[in-house]
């Protein structure tokens, strides 16, 4: 049987692309951010997952504003990466799983999720900058299958923290009764509090992001009482993405061991965090 082992909670903004292509991790700017994900790398060097499910937000590569499903699953056997206009050199393709992709999609189905299914594919910076956080060496990066699970954090109505928790729940669940024998990580990227334009350009939200961190462990329902629009004004519109991170916790049991968690304030006018649980038998 398929087991989750492990879920990561990360950034994904494209600056940190371009500060690995630039061999900048020692850089002071980026020192202590490169640094907290130390432990991710040794855990997931020690663990050796088969296959990584990695929750993001299209930015426009796949989905635009007149067509935009509210989750969208990859299918597909590779998926490339392009050229999205942020100076990132794109990667070698990624290799699938369609087969468990299929069995992911039809347990979500049957759990009454309405699902976009991708038989192709294209993954921009929301997707390729974890998968570079998490496996920076490419060889490491050919050794694991994908399976892109993207959400709508782009246009509203977007779905609510609560309909993502239960998402996770439906994947856990998935995962769980898929038979073949593999070790499955889990990614929720996005985040944390930050805003992009307008008045409040710049604004991020330290107290927050903190206790959203301190929660996410054994209260994620915690953020829960909040509505997105009330999201929205606390963390920043694009602050909101915080609630992919709730489909990792959702798919993992209901213990778990946090095993590190880094939080940094600013990476390009964005507070980042990571969070590295592990799954309690």
């Amino acid at each position: 049987m398929a087991r989750l082992i492990g879920g990561i909670g990360s950034s994904h903004v494209p600056a940190i692309g371009n500060a690995i292509e630039q061999n900048m991790q020692s850089d002071p700017y980026w020192k202590s951010f490169f640094d907290g994900y130390v432990p991710a790398w040794k855990w997931l060097e020690e663990r050796k997952p088969d296959v990584a499910i990695l929750v993001y937000n299209d930015h426009g590569l796949n989905f635009f504003l007149d067509k935009m499903p509210t989750f969208a699953i990859g299918a597909a056997p590779q998926y490339l990466n392009s050229d999205e206009g942020w100076g990132l050199k794109p990667l070698p393709p990624f290799q699938g799983h369609p087969e468990l992709s299929w069995h992911i999609i039809d347990s979500l189905v049957n759990d009454e999720f309405d699902i976009t299914m991708c038989q192709e594919m294209q993954v921009d910076h929301g997707f390729t900058v974890p998968m570079n956080l998490m496996w920076p060496e490419q060889a490491k990066r050919d050794q694991i299958k994908v399976i892109p699970v993207c959400v709508n954090v782009v246009q509203a109505p977007f779905p609510t923290a609560r309909r993502c928790l239960k998402l996770g729940e439906a994947i856990g669940r998935a995962v769980a009764s898929y038979e073949e024998d593999l070790d499955v990580v889990i990614l929720g990227t996005g985040g944390l509090s930050h805003q992009l334009d307008g008045e409040r350009a710049g604004h991020t939200n330290r107290e927050f992001d903190t206790e959203f961190l301190e929660k996410l462990s054994d209260e994620p329902e915690w953020l829960l009482q909040y509505s997105n629009l009330e999201l929205a004004e606390i963390v920043g519109p694009q602050g909101v993405e915080m609630i992919m991170w709730l489909i990792m916790r959702g798919a993992l049991n209901k213990q778990v061991t946090e095993l590190s968690r880094n939080y940094h304030i600013p990476i390009s006018n964005t507070a980042a965090g990571v969070i590295l649980l592990e799954n309690s038998a």
